[in-house]
């Protein structure tokens, strides 16, 4: 096989394969990078909501106990 693909001129090996492969595999690939996408969106709005929530939890607690020291 290696002998067979080291016989091919240079455009078949860098321009044909690669196109042949994704037009064969771009839908998988095109699946793929959306499912990596949109799994790190969600991570980033996870973080974001549980930021925010941490944030309100201490400014509650920080203002509730300011206020019983009156």
């Amino acid at each position: 096989m290696r002998e067979i693909y080291a016989g091919l001129p240079w455009w078949v090996k860098w321009v044909a394969v690669p196109v042949i492969a994704l037009v064969v595999f771009g839908s998988l690939i095109m699946t793929v990078v959306g499912f990596v996408i949109g799994l790190l969106f969600k991570a980033l709005v996870f973080v974001a909501l549980v930021g925010g929530l941490i944030y309100i939890v201490r400014k509650f607690m920080t203002n509730s106990s300011s206020r019983s020291g009156w």
